[in-house]
């Protein structure tokens, strides 16, 4: 009895042993199906956003792209041409710009009011529209500034108004978290002008700003020069800008994310040679008559 029940343990031994063995053969064999990994990858790098698409064979292609963020109501900075294409002063400069650092340039309309979280989110890699300077500097980092602007008003030309103290009671306009905007709230350097106006409201284009206007919803508009200009070329029996009695004097440059001064040199640099070579004195004549002057051009090497 008990040499029959040493017999029975050693065959569920030689059992146990014998599956083990087969295990440890198999066990590090993953089956006939292939490999798989993640296709791609994207990262932001100094040269704006860069996308890696890689295959199993391990082969990779990448594309540095400088996305642009904009306003697309705003000209002659940018806005959509006749053809439905995206134009602009400041996007022709931003081509111009990727084209000789080897970077692919994409256009993205942003809402202003946005633009913050566009930037801080990656979503875009600069805002570059006539992007005001002045109160600003904290939040962003800016190239040098490279054109002058002012802040106007803009009235219907039988409105009567012809200075600022003519707006005591009048109901203005002006773009959202826009420089005149600014200009004019409770801290702003024309706070206490806006403190006579009956009432300031806000708009999130000009275009729309203009059709308040012509109807005589609003007996204002604040707004950038150039733009302005823009607005009113073919309208001057409508409409007037008070050149005389500006709100500001100011300056545009191209806003980074707070801290990426790789990104904003590499940019800055490049807009200097442009103007070293002639390249921006020829995209300010093609502007021209849009409100744009080569006079107006500041960041020089």
């Amino acid at each position: 009895m008990k040499q029959r029940k040493l017999s029975i343990l050693f065959m569920v031994l030689a059992c146990v042993v014998s599956i083990m063995l087969l295990v440890g053969c198999t066990g590090g064999t993953s089956g006939s199906g292939s490999n798989t990994t993640d296709n791609s990858d994207t990262a932001s790098g100094a040269g704006g956003t860069t996308t890696t698409t890689q295959s199993n064979s391990n082969a990779s292609t990448k594309v540095t792209k400088l996305i642009v963020g904009f306003d697309q109501d705003f000209p002659p900075y940018g806005y959509i041409g006749n053809d439905g294409k995206f134009t602009g002063f400041d996007l022709d400069c931003a081509k111009e710009v990727c084209k000789r650092l080897g970077w692919e340039v994409e256009y993205k309309p942003i809402n202003w009011d946005a633009k913050d979280l566009e930037l801080s989110s990656g979503a875009i890699d600069c805002i570059w529209n006539g992007f005001t300077i002045e109160g600003r500097e904290s939040d962003y980092t800016f190239t040098e500034p490279y054109m002058d602007n002012s802040q106007v008003i803009v009235v219907r030309k039988d409105s009567g108004i012809t200075t600022l103290d003519d707006l005591k009671d009048k109901i203005v306009m002006a773009q959202a978290d826009s420089a005149a905007l600014h200009l004019l709230e409770p801290g702003g350097d024309q706070e206490e002008l806006a403190k006579t106006f009956k009432k300031v409201q806000t708009v999130p284009d000009y275009n729309s700003a203009f059709l308040e206007l012509e109807s005589g919803s609003v007996d204002a508009v604040a707004m950038d020069l150039p733009v302005a200009k823009f607005q009113i070329a073919g309208k001057e029996a409508l409409f007037t800008i008070l050149e005389k009695d500006q709100l500001s004097s100011e300056h545009y440059g191209v806003g980074f994310l707070k801290g990426n001064l790789e990104l904003r040199d590499q940019v800055q640099k490049t807009l200097k040679e442009m103007f070293a070579d002639g390249t921006i004195k020829t995209i300010c004549q093609k502007y021209s008559d849009q409100g744009i002057s080569y006079d107006m051009w500041i960041l020089i090497p």
